[in-house]
C-alpha cells in the first residue's frame, strides 16, 4: 500500500470516526466496511467533508457470499489434486459469520477534487429479502445501479424512488445473480402460434450437474503414434 493511500486511510478514519472499519485489500486499493445502520451517515461524510470530497459514485453492485470460503475451487493457487481443492472458511465473509452475512453492497467512490478512489462495503440487513438504505439522495447515479442490484440479487433499497427491474423481463421469476439460482432458470418464454402471443411456462429442461472432465491420459502422446527414430 502506498504512502498516499495510507495517508488517505488515516484521514478517512479520523473524519468518519468509528463508523468505518478498514478491510484488507489484495488489489492495492483502499476498502472500508460500514454497518448498515450507519451507511447514510458515512456516505454523506465521505461526500461532503472537504478533506475527502468523494462526490462521484462510479459503481454500485450487490454481492452474494453464499458458501464463500466453503467451495472446492481455490482460485489463488493450483494443485495437482484434481477437483478436490478443499478450502477453509474465510473469517469475515459469507455464511461463516451466520445467516445474516450473505448479501452485501459494494460502492466504488471517486474524488474528482483530490483524484482518489475508495471502496465501501455494507452488509445488508438480515432476513429475506435483504435490505439496505438507498443512497440515491447522496449520489443520484445510484438510481439505476440500485435497480440493477435489486433485479439481479433481490436486494431492496429503502427509500429508492422507483425500485423496478431493469435488465430482466416483466415476467421474470427470481434473481439470476444469486448463487442458488438454477442455471436453467425457472421460466421459459416461447411464442405460441395458437394464442398469437408470447407465453411463459415452467422450464422443461431437466436439471443436470456439469462437472469438468479431467483428462489424465492423452492419446496424442501414445508411444505408438510417435515417429520412429531416424538412422544414418
Amino acid at each position: 500500500m502506498s504512502d498516499m493511500l495510507e495517508n488517505l486511510a488515516g484521514t478517512v478514519l479520523a473524519r468518519c470516526g468509528e463508523s468505518l472499519t478498514r478491510v484488507p485489500s489484495r488489489c492495492g486499493e483502499l476498502t472500508f466496511e460500514v454497518p448498515a445502520d450507519q451507511l447514510l451517515q458515512a456516505c454523506r461524510a465521505l461526500r461532503d467533508d472537504p478533506a475527502l470530497k468523494f462526490e462521484q459514485l462510479v459503481d454500485l453492485t450487490g454481492v452474494d457470499y453464499l458458501d464463500y470460503g466453503r467451495v472446492e475451487w481455490n482460485t489463488e493457487t493450483a494443485t495437482s489434486r484434481g477437483f478436490s481443492r478443499g478450502r477453509a472458511g474465510a473469517a469475515g465473509h459469507g455464511t461463516d459469520d451466520g445467516p445474516d452475512r450473505r448479501f452485501a453492497v459494494v460502492y466504488h467512490l471517486l474524488s474528482v477534487t483530490h483524484n482518489r478512489r475508495l471502496r465501501l462495503r455494507a452488509w445488508c440487513e438480515g432476513g429475506e429479502p435483504p435490505l439496505l438504505d438507498s443512497v440515491v439522495e447522496i449520489w443520484a447515479s445510484a438510481n439505476w445501479n440500485e435497480r440493477e442490484a435489486f433485479d439481479l440479487f433481490g436486494i431492496l433499497f429503502r427509500g429508492h424512488p422507483d425500485l423496478r427491474r431493469i435488465l430482466t423481463d416483466y415476467g421474470f421469476v427470481g434473481h439470476p445473480f444469486r448463487k442458488d439460482f438454477p442455471l436453467i432458470g425457472n421460466v421459459e418464454v416461447r411464442y405460441d402460434e395458437a394464442r398469437g402471443r408470447v407465453v411463459y411456462e415452467p422450464v422443461a429442461i431437466e436439471p443436470r450437474t456439469l462437472v469438468p472432465r479431467v483428462i489424465r491420459e492423452d492419446n496424442r502422446y501414445d508411444a505408438a503414434l510417435k515417429d520412429p527414430p531416424r538412422h544414418g
